[in-house]
């Protein structure tokens, strides 16, 4: 199995997983996001349904390196093709990863804002995006002085 290969697999896992995590297990995500005392606060509930739309984009995203992965499309045969859409992974990920810094550089949760990027799931949520946008730069790469 070629790098690429397992790069478009994890890709797969980990938007797929995060389809279910935000648009299926909605309740699990807001015990994430929210501390404990605030979960009962009306606008919980609606907060809890918005992030439905995380899992909506996640979804497509992890669907495509499904497709890659099994199908091997003709599109996807030219570098210049594979190159693209590995840089398109890769910034995926990245904005993934980017968002969460500032929530990082202010120490993570403050108060009942934000939510704990250094520990529990948002912890692996965050090291995963940096790993996932580093391989998918790395085959670009790759792609790119290999052409």
């Amino acid at each position: 199995m070629r790098l690429s290969d397992i790069v478009l697999l994890l890709n797969t896992l980990w938007f797929g997983g995060a389809f279910i995590q935000f648009s299926i297990a909605q309740a699990n995500t807001l015990k994430i996001l929210l501390p404990r005392e605030e979960r009962s606060n009306p606008i919980a509930p609606t907060l809890a349904a918005s992030v439905a739309f995380l899992g909506g984009r996640n979804l497509p995203i992890g669907l495509l390196s499904f497709y890659l992965l099994v199908a091997r499309p003709l599109f996807f045969q030219p570098v210049e093709a594979q190159l693209t859409l590995f840089l398109f992974f890769s910034a995926c990920h990245f904005s993934q990863f980017a968002y969460n810094l500032p929530v990082l550089m202010r120490g993570g949760r403050v108060g009942v804002a934000y939510w704990p990027v250094l520990k529990g799931p948002m912890l692996r949520i965050f090291v995963i995006d940096a790993g996932l946008f580093a391989a998918n730069l790395a085959v670009a790469l790759q792609l790119a002085i290999a052409s």
